[in-house]
């Protein structure tokens, strides 16, 4: 069995993890942060006993997407309309900021994919493990995803 330290030490090394995964889905910075702290609190809550390092992190991110999709679904985000129409979390003169907003466009399950894989660095297998799906599945999503994405690239390129 594996035991972390503390709840303080698994917070600080995985608020980044679990914050980004948040974001990718709510797509602003307020219900990242809302959906981060319900993420912690049930960690907290619950002090699940791991067997490693990487499952702790799987179980994490498994609670992100989970809380996530609740909040995505609930009567309550259906009513709210957004200040913005988008969260300026990449300046434009930041050179990535073009295939940030171009990820941050693809659908949920497109873009999930591309975050667990490209930023998280999990493997095809491990990405089925964490969403519950096939790993052809996963594949099959990757090869969609970066085709969207090339698309949408060369479009912004050539209108420039």
């Amino acid at each position: 069995m594996y035991f972390p330290d503390c709840p303080e030490d698994v917070i600080y090394r995985y608020q980044d993890t679990v914050y980004r995964i948040a974001f990718t889905y709510c797509r602003n910075t307020p219900d990242a942060e809302d959906i981060a702290q319900e993420v912690f609190f049930r960690y907290i809550k619950k002090m699940p006993h791991l067997k490693s390092e990487e499952h702790l992190k799987a179980w994490l991110i498994r609670v992100t997407l989970n809380v996530a999709k609740s909040l995505s679904t609930s009567s309550w985000s259906k009513k709210v309309v957004p200040l913005s129409e988008h969260d300026p979390v990449v300046n434009d003169e930041h050179t990535g900021a073009d295939t940030y907003y171009a990820v941050m466009s693809l659908p949920e399950k497109y873009r999930s994919v591309i975050m667990l894989y490209y930023f998280e660095d999990y493997s095809i297998a491990e990405i089925s493990q964490i969403l519950s799906r096939t790993e052809t599945a996963i594949q099959t999503q990757l090869q969609r995803a970066r085709a969207m994405l090339k698309n949408k690239l060369k479009e912004e390129w050539s209108n420039d």
